[in-house]
């Protein structure tokens, strides 16, 4: 059994720390919101008075929260109340420049600390499947990488500080562009009087297969278990999508990298967002297309 401090017990890290409970750890978290940690406490937590209460015993301590500037703050209150030699595990999608200053604030305390974002969404976070990206020392990751396989299915280590953020906002500006791709390819097919279900058994067995059309199919049928069959209740809203985009565009213009069909990507996500559907999944952007927006 471990101690494991858990800042931010919100859609994501609600059912993370509820796992690392049912793996037989000791978790105490602590979220800014009265319901988070009621739900939290129903599924075994315990309940800190602040966040500096909720790390001040753990040997781990894991955050997920919405931004750079909330980690670093957080970071900040949390480091000098852990023990020295703690290991700290970021787990929110921030740029990469609040990730590795994380790590430099982890170091003043003697800590170890990886940037590790995750992958799978509310879904993932609640059974368990969640791929981790993880940037930081190799002792670190060593470290790391029993508790991470119990909230997930796969941990990899992408390299120093900020990969695992790197990492994050690469797969999801793919991510982003291509059911864009798939959402525009439905569209046409309803012009051109092909039905769902031919374009998907045609497309998910030839040149045309990815993840957004086989696993997440964005119109309902061809995958029972996609949001398109659930209203587009979010298993990743596309507030969340236009957030990594956001992210991916501020890395790109800081390193030099040339992304048209990110920055194109992120424009439609921004449209689509600012017409009242930042709650919705960010599949329903089919939707949006087939309005004839872009």
């Amino acid at each position: 059994m471990t101690n494991i401090g858990f800042i931010g017990l919100g859609n994501m890290g609600g059912p993370m720390a509820a796992n690392l409970v049912r793996a037989g750890h000791r978790v105490t978290g602590f979220d800014l919101s009265a319901q988070s940690c009621e739900a939290a406490r129903e599924a075994g937590v315990a309940i800190a008075a602040d966040a500096p209460g909720a790390v001040a015993e753990a040997e781990v301590v894991i955050t997920m929260l919405p931004a750079g500037r909330h980690v670093i703050e957080v970071f900040g209150t949390i480091l000098p109340a852990m023990r020295d030699g703690a290991l700290v595990i970021d787990c929110s999608t921030i740029d990469v420049d609040s990730a590795r200053k994380a790590h430099e604030i982890a170091a003043q305390k003697n800590c170890f600390s990886l940037d590790a974002p995750v992958s799978g969404g509310v879904g993932g976070a609640q059974a368990a499947t969640l791929t981790f990206m993880a940037g930081g020392a190799t002792e670190a990751f060593a470290k790391a990488e029993p508790i991470l396989l119990q909230m997930g299915r796969k941990a990899v280590h992408c390299g120093a500080a900020g990969a695992g953020q790197a990492a994050k906002i690469c797969n999801n500006m793919i991510l982003g562009i291509s059911m864009i791709g798939v959402a525009e390819a439905f569209v046409l097919a309803e012009k051109l009087g092909l039905s769902h279900q031919a374009l998907f058994d045609v497309a998910s067995t030839s040149s045309g297969q990815c993840w957004s059309l086989t696993t997440y199919c964005p119109v309902p049928g061809p995958v029972p278990t996609s949001p398109a069959n659930n209203d587009y209740k979010p298993g990743f809203a596309a507030g969340l999508m236009l957030k990594d985009l956001g992210l991916a565009q501020e890395a790109a213009q800081t390193s030099g990298a040339v992304t048209p069909l990110g920055e194109h990507a992120r424009a439609i996500y921004e449209h689509f967002n600012a017409q009242g559907f930042a709650d919705k999944d960010f599949s329903a952007i089919v939707e949006h297309l087939r309005a004839g927006r872009d």
